[in-house]
């Protein structure tokens, strides 16, 4: 590598962290003022009929819904994590010890006994501004224990063996995708792009990993071997898609995708719609109308354990 293309690289890296670093003060400081007009409604869809069901709505804001088979959403508000009883529709704290900034990357591991959560942690000694950590609990609560060394790490997958959870994490400026077992230790890079690569989550055969990816300029769906070889481009619309999440039985993908081009940003309070990937056939359709929502919508994996059901937040501020 010559002098000039040292360069070039060098200036394309720290251009990225500058953008990366403008998109996360807009996101933080837009989703800051407008939080406290918001009304969350809680959704399911049934991806066979259409029947859209409005379970509750709720004049706070309430993020990504996990769907436990015991018949209720885990879901965040506010940096604590909820209990949605789908039965009485009501909600009802999660003790997650001193863990109380917990953002909308969480989810439920394969045997159904365990929490993971991403969090805010303000002690740890990096300087960066924010500081998620991924943190693993039981179910039903406890005291949180750390998983990753690194921040920014924000949780996405979980093996379906229960051994390895996949996440984003920032490194020296530049988002990828990693990997670490569930006792902690090393992390493994498994995505190297200059563009933001984020939302890992498994297929329940272990076999890919399904993603977003900024790599050619739009924001599309991707997937890759579990060991992050083999990257394959699934979208190529005009949208911003995010959030990949394959179903239980394996047979369809749902992601919100943004009518916008969003850039590497996914921003709350803009127009979206949930759309369905037919994982054989590679055809897609959409399974919502456009609705307000963004960030929170579907950040984690929200299937119902039968594979029927989906379960999303939408949006109105005052």
């Amino acid at each position: 590598m010559n002098l000039l293309q040292r360069f070039q690289l060098i200036h394309r890296r720290i251009r990225t962290v500058l953008i990366v670093l403008a998109i996360q003060v807009l996101s933080f400081q837009s989703k800051a003022s407008i939080m406290a007009d918001t009304t969350s409604f809680i959704h399911t869809i049934d991806i066979k009929t259409g029947k859209l069901d409005t379970l509750k709505s709720i004049k706070s804001h309430v993020e990504a819904p996990n769907w436990h088979p015991d018949n209720y959403l885990i879901m965040n508000s506010y940096g604590k994590l909820y209990r949605f009883d789908l039965k009485t529709r009501q909600m009802s704290e999660i003790s997650t010890g001193f863990a109380t900034a917990c953002n909308n990357d969480h989810g439920i591991s394969p045997d159904k006994k365990w929490l993971v959560i991403s969090h805010n942690d303000k002690n740890d000694p990096s300087p960066k501004s924010y500081k998620s950590a991924i943190y693993v609990l039981p179910i039903n609560g406890g005291t949180p224990r750390r998983i990753t060394s690194e921040v920014m790490s924000f949780w996405h997958g979980w093996s379906p063996d229960g051994k390895t959870l996949v996440y984003c994490g920032e490194r020296n400026g530049n988002y990828d995708i990693y990997s670490i077992g569930i006792n902690g230790g090393k992390e493994t890079r498994l995505t190297a792009s200059e563009g933001l690569d984020d939302g890992p989550d498994y297929s329940p055969d272990g076999k890919y990993i399904y993603f977003n990816s900024y790599r050619t300029g739009n924001m599309q769906i991707w997937r890759m071997l579990a060991d992050g070889s083999n990257p394959e481009q699934l979208t190529f619309d005009n949208n911003s898609n995010w959030f990949a999440h394959p179903s239980p039985d394996n047979k369809w993908i749902v992601y919100i995708a943004y009518t916008s081009d969003e850039k590497q940003r996914h921003l709350f309070g803009k127009q979206v719609k949930l759309r369905l990937m037919n994982v054989q056939t590679k055809e897609m359709k959409d399974i919502t109308p456009v609705f307000f929502g963004g960030q929170g919508t579907i950040n984690v994996p929200s299937w119902s354990p039968d594979s029927q059901k989906i379960a999303f937040v939408s949006y109105s501020v005052k």
